[in-house]
């Protein structure tokens, strides 16, 4: 997802594709060793997180910023939890504690704070929409920017299609593929397989 700047507009890219929003939760992710690692545990990893894929707004980022993307990070996962029912979530937002409702205001109000503009343009003859911003504060272009990208997911034709992994240790939520897709890659399958063949072979 990148994003564009017309004299001082900032052009809004679609983000139904789920590349962003999927990059965001992925940040919480299996460790290695049986547990959980956060990407996000460090503020200097949050600002390289958001530097890596948005460099103009990140540039001068505020102090502020690791715990917004952080409280966005923990809405969305949320939101995503919630879009998987009444399959489980990722084991890493069984216990969670943030409502539905709680999680859905706290995207709004990013986007909100854009003030966007939407219209549209001429693109191969085709009319396509097109949404900016004026806004310069880098927090709230980045903040906006993430909270849009997974609305636009989770109100998206990907979204139906939106999977938690349920392989032993894995916590990833992935786009399925395919209708008999269970697991987000192939290794989480390996394991999911040998876990169901111990369980067979146990005593009773």
């Amino acid at each position: 997802m990148k994003i564009s700047v017309t004299l001082r507009f900032v052009r809004i890219p679609p983000g139904d594709d789920g590349a962003t929003a999927l990059a965001l939760v992925s940040t919480i992710r299996h460790d290695g060793h049986g547990g959980v690692a956060d990407d996000f545990a460090e503020d200097a990893a949050v600002v390289d997180w958001v530097r890596v894929r948005w460099p103009g707004p990140a540039a001068a980022s505020s102090q502020g910023l690791p715990d917004s993307m952080r409280l966005l990070r923990r809405a969305a996962r949320a939101l995503f939890a919630m879009s998987v029912r009444p399959a489980p979530p990722s084991r890493a937002d069984t216990a969670r504690t943030m409502a539905d409702s709680t999680a859905l205001g706290i995207l709004n109000d990013a986007v909100d704070a854009l003030d966007l503009e939407v219209g549209a343009e001429i693109r191969d003859d085709r009319l396509v929409p097109v949404r900016t911003t004026a806004r310069t504060d880098p927090d709230t272009v980045v903040r906006g920017l993430v909270a849009l990208a997974c609305m636009d997911f989770l109100t998206g034709p990907a979204a139906p299609k939106l999977r938690s992994c349920q392989a032993p240790r894995c916590v990833r939520y992935f786009i399925q593929a395919h209708g008999r897709q269970e697991w987000c890659k192939e290794s989480c399958g390996n394991r999911a397989r040998a876990a169901r063949f111990r369980a067979r072979r146990k005593p009773v």
